[in-house]
């Protein structure tokens, strides 16, 4: 089985959906744009809550992105090991 970077595994991902129609979108910023119910994007929908909700027209009807996004579950936890 080859062996794939995260780069990659990124680019095969996005450019699978671009070969059935989907419009590939940037990541989105992880601070919320003209959202006040959040913090932060912890999630990849998030961003796109306008075009759900029927306030916005989306781009296309198929859209693809790669969400950033920050580990909170157990933030406290994050570079500690035992041993």
């Amino acid at each position: 089985m080859e062996k794939y970077g995260l780069n990659q595994l990124r680019e095969m991902f996005l450019s699978f959906f671009e070969t059935k129609g989907h419009l590939r979108l940037p990541s989105f910023s992880l601070i919320p744009q003209n959202d006040a119910s959040l913090l932060i994007i912890n999630s990849g929908m998030a961003p796109m809550k306008p075009y759900f909700k029927g306030e916005q027209e989306p781009p296309r009807r198929r859209v693809c992105t790669c969400q950033k996004c920050i580990r909170t579950g157990d933030i406290e936890n994050i570079g500690k090991t035992e041993g």
